[in-house]
């Protein structure tokens, strides 16, 4: 699957100090890009309200994106408290 990131999304990535945070970050955007449908990625969940709005569980936080035919575009990175505010 093809990988596009926001600006908003880079910028989230950035906040994070926690290296082991943001090794599990890397592991999960290689899984979205090796996997040939969205049903073999682990811990994804469809997001309702919104037809093509996903999110991933990474410990306490969360990865949205969108998913568009065969293209993934992540939007944003936050906490779980904060992120259903601002995605979808």
């Amino acid at each position: 699957m093809l990988v596009l990131s926001k600006k908003s999304f880079n910028k989230d990535l950035k906040k994070i100090n926690d290296k082991k945070l943001a090794q599990r970050i890397l592991e999960v955007i290689e899984s979205l890009k090796n996997a040939d449908s969205i049903d073999k990625v682990l811990n994804i969940k469809k997001l309702k309200g919104s037809t093509n709005a996903y999110r991933i569980k990474i410990g306490d936080f969360r990865l949205g994106f969108f998913l568009k035919e065969n293209t993934i575009e992540l939007t944003i990175f936050e906490h779980r408290k904060d992120i259903y505010k601002k995605f979808p």
